[in-house]
């Protein structure tokens, strides 16, 4: 499948933060791995003159995600720590949109949608067709996928660009499985024409 992206498009980058990469507070094992390929994906929709977007957990110290608080990880990414910025590597554009989720001591946000204004954002720029990639498969990227499906928008999986958690072996495969049967089109950095 070749797919040219251009002004309806919008790149998505999930929660690529130093805490949820190789030495972070919740390292998704080899998360590092997607910058290279995403950076590639960046500089191919910004020439395209596509929106960019990083969305980002932004968690309160006193998260209800967090181990302390009955949740069921250490803490990671607390507003204005180091674990919490993008990784030194991903290289986003100056103009990136940056989408913050989970801000709130008692909600808890896995997708971009959830508590933002991802979706208006993305309606008003007059996105049709959306692209996700980073961290994790499993959780923000899936939830993610979802909710763009479940709000009309055609959704493409970039699959050589995204890691998972994989609490239970398996988990990045059928989080990938369920994001297709629900819609979503796996590509890779090769059907961009």
């Amino acid at each position: 499948m070749k797919v040219k992206i251009g002004k309806g498009d919008a790149l998505i980058v999930v929660d690529v933060q130093r805490d949820f990469c190789p030495g972070g507070a919740l390292p998704v094992p080899r998360g590092d791995e997607v910058i290279p390929v995403l950076n590639e994906y960046l500089e191919r929709f910004r020439r395209a003159g596509a929106a960019i977007y990083a969305t980002r957990d932004w968690h309160p110290p006193n998260h209800k995600s967090f181990r302390e608080y009955g949740g069921e990880w250490p803490p990671h990414c607390i507003q204005g720590t180091e674990g919490a910025e993008f990784h030194p590597n991903l290289k986003l554009p100056s103009d990136t949109l940056i989408i913050s989720k989970a801000t709130e001591p008692d909600k808890e946000a896995y997708s971009g949608f959830e508590g933002t204004n991802l979706k208006e954002s993305l309606e008003s720029r007059g996105v049709k067709r959306v692209f996700v990639g980073g961290l994790a498969t499993d959780y923000c990227v899936k939830s993610t996928v979802l909710d763009a499906l479940k709000y009309g928008f055609e959704v493409f999986l970039l699959v050589d660009a995204v890691r998972g958690v994989d609490l239970q072996p398996g988990d990045s495969e059928r989080a990938i499985e369920e994001m297709v049967r629900r819609g979503a089109k796996k590509i890779t950095l090769s059907d961009l024409e």
